[in-house]
């Protein structure tokens, strides 16, 4: 990734000692960058442009310069100060002239290893930036009929974030499906104890020959599922590679009537295998699992609140798949809500997570971070269960009084800060807690 680095400077300096302050203030930072010498003419062609103020005084030159710098570049500004010089004091009147003007800017100023890390997290988030704009997601069938307020603006992401949206109806998934042969029960057996899954190794065989054998972990229901949850993935496969999508989401309670199974666990392979892929046609939380693939290149869980404690903030997210390389162990069962299928029940390691959801207009988001306290396995809940409690019990409000609709991620880890800085970088609204 290309780092540019534009000095600006008052004409009353010394120019020998400003070289020096120079000198010494970027290499203490530990970055490969190309610094200029009063040359703009190329501002905005880098992966990351930085405007170092490198003295008081330059307030008027950076409002000259502002009409040719906005021209040429519609990210935020990012300002380099150092403790030398009143450069932080003329980086702030100039960050204030900004947000004036109604523009998105940010002073990189602390010690050196501060900033290093900072400019190191703006790397990411143009790395990741650069990755979107080159992204194509599935919409297979249309959002479910529940999900009335989980719209998309495709225009609006398509030239803020440059994801495209591609419809895929649901009837190419099941000419897909029906033109892959059937497995037979010895055929699956041993496919399944075979099959290796990221971060989990040769698990199946636990699982699957307990389903078969003991049905420790699902009934005759679920063995007798598993060859079509099989030729599920695979179809889902096949229409991955003809369309080149780096994700989609599936309109997957379709699949009840026409097939009698589930996606659940087509997905919780295609997540695990470094494709985004979501529920019930939800295009809103696709879009967050893709930014947040970009951004942290971790899978993520697809859940509804099913119970909400406001005194300690604590919230049970559920649902019937979850990405293989997210759990530590996991059981097949049924689908919850219609008892047949293959479902997910997954084991997910407690420590921190972030929570976060996207609006599909691109309009307002919602990120926090918290901590994953428990898994459970409650029969009246979809199979996968984790209660995760907020880092403060009060927002827990932003879910009973403004959602962005009913799904939301859980991410493992504390992403908050760089999820942050990439969606404020497209004027993505943060909803305040």
């Amino acid at each position: 990734m290309s780092i540019a680095i534009y000095p600006i400077t008052s004409a009353l300096h010394d120019p020998q000692a400003i070289t020096a302050l120079t000198q010494e203030f970027l290499s203490s930072l530990d970055l490969t960058y190309e610094l200029k010498d009063n040359d703009f003419a190329d501002y905005g062609s880098h992966d990351l442009d930085l405007i170092f103020v490198r003295t008081g005084g330059t307030e008027g030159l950076f409002k000259r310069l502002l009409p040719q710098l906005e021209a040429q570049s519609a990210k935020p500004f990012y300002l380099l100060a150092s403790d030398k010089s009143n450069s932080l004091a003329a980086s702030l009147e100039i960050l204030s002239y900004l947000r004036q003007q109604g523009m998105q800017g940010e002073i990189l100023h602390g010690k050196a290893a501060y900033v290093s890390a900072k400019i190191r997290m703006l790397q990411r988030v143009g790395d990741a930036s650069n990755y979107l704009r080159q992204c194509r997601l599935g919409v297979i069938g249309e959002p479910s009929d529940w999900l009335i307020a989980s719209v998309k603006d495709a225009a609006k992401v398509r030239q803020n974030l440059g994801v495209e949206f591609v419809d895929i109806p649901m009837s190419e998934l099941l000419e897909t499906l029906a033109g892959i042969p059937q497995m037979s029960t010895v055929e699956v057996k041993s496919l399944f104890a075979s099959l290796k899954i990221a971060g989990l190794g040769e698990c199946c065989c636990n699982t699957v020959a307990s389903v078969f054998s003991k049905g420790l972990c699902g009934s005759a229901a679920v063995a007798n599922s598993l060859p079509d949850a099989y030729r599920i993935y695979l179809a889902l496969k096949s229409l991955i590679e003809n369309y080149q999508l780096q994700g989609f989401t599936l309109r997957c309670f379709d699949l009840l009537d026409s097939v009698h199974n589930t996606g659940c666990w087509a997905l919780a392979k295609l997540n695990s295998e470094d494709i985004v892929a979501g529920c019930e046609g939800d295009v809103p939380t696709m879009l967050t699992m893709m930014v947040v693939r970009a951004l942290c290149g971790v899978s993520c869980f697809q859940a509804n609140p099913a119970s909400i404690n406001p005194e300690t903030g604590e919230i049970l997210f559920a649902h019937c798949t979850i990405p293989f390389d997210m759990v530590q162990r996991y059981e097949l069962d049924t689908h919850f809500e219609s008892g047949i299928g293959v479902g997910i029940r997954g084991y997910v390691p407690e420590g921190p997570v972030t929570i976060c959801k996207v609006a599909g207009d691109l309009s307002r988001c919602f990120i926090t971070e918290g901590g994953l306290i428990r898994n459970q396995s409650q029969p009246d809940l979809c199979r996968t269960q984790l209660v995760v409690r907020l880092a403060e019990p009060s927002q827990t409000a932003y879910f009973l009084t403004n959602p962005i609709g009913n799904h939301h991620v859980i991410v493992p880890g504390r992403h908050a800060e760089v999820l942050k800085a990439l969606l404020q970088g497209l004027n993505v609204v943060e909803d305040e807690l």
